[in-house]
């Protein structure tokens, strides 16, 4: 059986936008303060315009090739995509499946690696973590959703 893998380039490019307002807010409004310090940087330093907009280039890159991995990941764990019948499952429920397990699986590993090894405090986890999981979270509604 082959399976029927369907990604909605407008839900992810959807994404990669929401991705990319969420994480302003929650690196600026919500963190940015905490974060900085727990990173060892000032909070009050701001970064050269050329400096930033180099920052920016590399993170939606980076958020593009998540967002795009993740839809496929969605897909493949869709019944339909390999001919079958839709699951009993509602789209919340698929939604939280898919953050959550991802999250836990891909992201908390690596956070847990950098407090072993990089001496990441637990504040800093809980901020990344809070972040990759929500994110997660938006990307997978607009995926499933769109």
């Amino acid at each position: 059986m082959t399976p029927n893998i369907q990604i909605d380039f407008i839900a992810v490019a959807a994404a990669v936008v929401a991705c990319f307002f969420f994480g302003f807010i929650w690196f600026t409004v919500l963190f940015g303060k905490a974060w900085a310090i727990e990173m060892g940087m000032d909070p009050n330093d701001k970064p050269e315009p050329s400096a930033m907009m180099k920052s920016i280039a590399i993170n939606t890159f980076g958020t593009f090739l998540l967002v795009w991995v993740f839809a496929h990941n969605i897909a493949v764990w869709n019944p339909t995509t390999w001919g079958l019948a839709p699951s009993d499952m509602s789209d919340g429920m698929n939604i939280a499946m898919a953050a959550v397990w991802t999250w836990l699986g891909f992201f908390v590993p690596v956070q847990l690696s950098n407090i072993a090894w990089g001496k990441m405090s637990w504040k800093l986890f809980a901020i990344n973590s809070g972040y990759h999981l929500i994110n997660l979270f938006i990307i997978a509604s607009i995926i499933t959703l769109l």
